[in-house]
């Protein structure tokens, strides 16, 4: 029962973040959105640090699960870009889903805390899209050499930069413009690849 109690103060919490943004998130907006007392968020996280680092875990829980979750598609490049597509907001799901990781990602720069969640998030993800790169087979004669640790952290600043920007410019960059962005670098990084 604690950890489902936990779980649905954790939901307000990040409906909160989504809508209003992350310094809106208290103790008491928490309780009021799950509709329990003060009291019994107090129970489940002592402090408000402690309930935004528990939250910032579980944004990132749940999209790297949903990542998981993926089928192989039928190639490298569609599934890479499958699963990273997974990272960007282009649906309402994932937009305020971004929202509030963003929100986390900016609050790191003052916040040990959430820092040491930031640098184990990105550090992870680098490394599963490197070990990813290292895995594909050598290109065709002719075509670039991939440098699976390089290109895994360009890979990444390019899902960040264009998360960042259709979230907070979502007319200048719609959803379907970031996915085409996104397929246009997967194939430069891997031409010829399905």
């Amino acid at each position: 029962m604690s950890e489902l109690r936990q779980m649905e103060l954790t939901d307000a919490l990040l409906r909160i973040a989504a809508d209003r943004g992350l310094d809106r998130v208290s103790v008491r907006e928490v309780a009021s959105a799950a509709g329990v007392s003060i009291g019994a968020v107090q129970y489940y996280f002592s402090t408000k640090d402690e309930m935004l680092a528990f939250a910032f875990r579980q944004v990132v829980d749940r999209t790297r699960a949903r990542v998981s979750a993926l089928e192989p598609a039928a190639g490298p490049r569609q599934t890479l870009a499958a699963a990273l597509r997974q990272l960007l907001p282009l649906d309402a799901r994932r937009l305020a889903e971004c929202r509030v990781y963003l929100a986390f990602a900016t609050r790191a720069t003052t916040s040990p805390t959430l820092a040491a969640i930031q640098n184990a998030t990105l550090a992870a993800i680098h490394e599963e899209l490197r070990q990813t790169l290292a895995s594909l087979p050598a290109p065709p004669s002719g075509h670039p050499v991939l440098h699976p640790a390089r290109d895994a952290r360009l890979l990444l600043a390019l899902v960040d930069g264009l998360m960042f920007d259709a979230v907070t410019a979502p007319t200048a960059l719609p959803p379907a413009t970031a996915a085409k962005t996104l397929d246009l670098y997967l194939e430069r990084l891997l031409p010829g690849s399905p």
